[in-house]
Parts: C-alpha cells; structure tokens; sequence
C-alpha cells in the first residue's frame, strides 16, 4: 500500500528529483522529474535557470501545460511577452480552425492548419514549410532572450524536427581572419520575410538593402548572464535581405556565405524529435534553429510563448 502511495503522489518538483541529462551534443540536456503543471520552489529554478546557461536547449517530456501553466513555466527563466510574429499573424487575419490568432496575447500558434483546421502547405505563417536556421525575433531592437515552444499536436513521421547549433562554439572555433574581419560590424535584420521566407502581412517585399526593414545588431554579442561571445547573424533570406553596414553589397554576401556556412556546421548541431507534450526552452542570444519541412497531410500545431531580453551587448 505504501509503494503505491508514493507511486502515485503528485511530483512536488524537488531538486533532489530533478535530474539534468545532456544531448551528448554540442548543447541540449533533458529535465526528468518534474510536473510544470505544478508549483516549482525557488531552489529548482535556481537549478533550471543554471542549467539553461550551461546547456542553452532545455526540454521536458510529457507535460500537460495549459496556457496558465506555460507561461508559468515561462517565468521561471524572465518576463514573457507577446512575440513579434503576433502582430503580423492579427493583421493579417490568421485564423486556424475559424478562430483569430488565440489565445493569451503572450502566446503564438506555430502551426500548420488552415482557417478550417485542416493541414495545409501555406497556411500565410511559417505553414508546412522548412524554416531556415535562425535566431527568434532578431529583426526587432530588443530581441528575446528566450523562446518556449509546448507541442499539442505532432505528425507521426511527418517532418517538423527541430534542430538547434551552439554559436558559442561557432564563435570560438571561427578562423582568425574571419573573427578580424567581422570585429566591430553590425548588420541590418530583415523584418520582411518570416523564417519560412514568407513575405509578412502588410510588409512591401524590398528590392534594394536600403528598403530592408530592421534594426542593427553586432555580428558577435556578449551573453549578459555567461560573459560568453557568440555569432549572433539571426536570418537570411534571398537578396536583399540582411547586410553589413559599411561594406559594398558584394563584400557583405560574400563574408555572410563564409560566416552562415560556418555557423551552421552539424558538429555545432542536436536535433530534437518532438513527441506530444514535449516542452523546449532556447536561448536565442547564443543558439540559433532550423525546422525541417513538414507532411502537409498530417496537422502539427505547437504554442510558442517568448522571454523579455535586453538590449544586444557588442562583443
């Protein structure tokens, strides 16, 4: 009778139950142990938000997260906000299965149905598309420390896996002539497209670098919390997209096809296979993502909630 009391008593989220599991990759580490439907003690967020620094890809497996519990879990590493992507998806009337964009203004569907509920390709968001290697919201001024992303539903060997790349690493191991010449340099963040490449609601798709919307940001920034450097390059889609302020047009291309080729080596790469009630926590200020496409056939629906950062530091 004891055994099955303890069996089945609520998981109180303890740090002496928690356990930390790395990838065994370049970044990435599993979190057992836990309910984030419950309440987490300070002492393990201390531990989780150690944890995030050290690994920069966080997951959990097998939670049931309402929008409550989400964005509770959320913050436990900063403040959520609504993500950049909200406001194009409203003013572009974005609806899944007859609804409006949902739910609490801090949180995005990452989806792939139609204003019916039914998968399709292009859907007006990143729909059943493959999404370019990029780091979350770079093409605003203050950029998210963090991303959340909970899956709801998942397609069964339909594509939709996630990678994630280590920029710490791909700083550090940057050839010196590469890390002289991009000492110093900022470059302009494409707000046009989405990372899917597609063009946002009520954006006029630019034809030269000087109609490309977005803020500047260093090509290397410092982590507020590590000290640590990274490549921070965001995303890239087709000319004219990002560019290096104060270098001709041809220079720019050329330096970012040797800094993206770079960046996206496999050996800074881990790949994370979703299951329904997986939860995945990332750094955006060091770790940029790639998705593969998705089976157009099979629904994939995920809410995605992000977390205030602050104001890029140079490096």
């Amino acid at each position: 009778m004891e055994a099955t009391q303890r069996r089945s008593a609520p998981i109180q989220n303890l740090p002496e139950q928690i356990q930390v599991v790395p990838s065994g990759a370049a970044l990435g580490a599993e979190i057992r142990g836990m309910d984030l439907s419950q309440p987490v003690p300070e002492a393990s967020r201390e531990l989780l938000r150690k944890s995030w620094a050290d690994h920069l890809v966080l997951f959990w497996r097998g939670q049931n997260l309402p929008d409550e519990s989400l964005l509770a879990a959320a913050g436990i590493f900063g403040v959520t906000k609504e993500p950049a992507a909200r406001k194009y998806q409203v003013a572009g009337g974005y609806r899944i299965g007859g609804k409006l964009v949902p739910l609490h203004s801090h949180l995005t569907l990452i989806s792939n149905l139609d204003e019916n509920g039914v998968p399709v390709l292009d859907n007006g968001t990143l729909g059943s598309y493959e999404v370019v290697w990029h780091s979350d919201n770079s093409y605003v001024q203050v950029p998210p420390a963090g991303s959340m992303l909970y899956s709801v539903v998942i397609p069964v060997n339909g594509g939709g896996d996630t990678w994630f790349n280590n920029q710490y690493m791909a700083y550090d191991e940057l050839p010196e002539d590469l890390k002289a010449a991009i000492k110093g340099k900022s470059q302009i963040h494409d707000a046009s497209r989405n990372s899917a490449g597609v063009l946002r609601p009520t954006v006029k798709m630019p034809t030269t670098p000087e109609e490309v919307p977005g803020p500047a940001h260093p090509l290397v920034r410092v982590h507020p919390v590590t000290g640590k450097r990274a490549l921070y390059l965001g995303r890239r889609r087709d000319w004219p997209s990002n560019y290096i302020i104060g270098m001709s047009n041809a220079d720019s291309e050329a330096l970012l096809d040797k800094l993206w080729a770079h960046a996206t080596q496999n050996k800074y790469a881990w790949k994370h296979d979703w299951r329904v009630g997986d939860l995945v926590l990332w750094d955006n200020r060091c770790a940029m993502h790639y998705r593969s496409e998705v089976d157009a056939k099979q629904p994939r629906v995920l809410h995605r909630t992000v977390i205030n950062g602050e104001a890029v530091i140079p490096g």
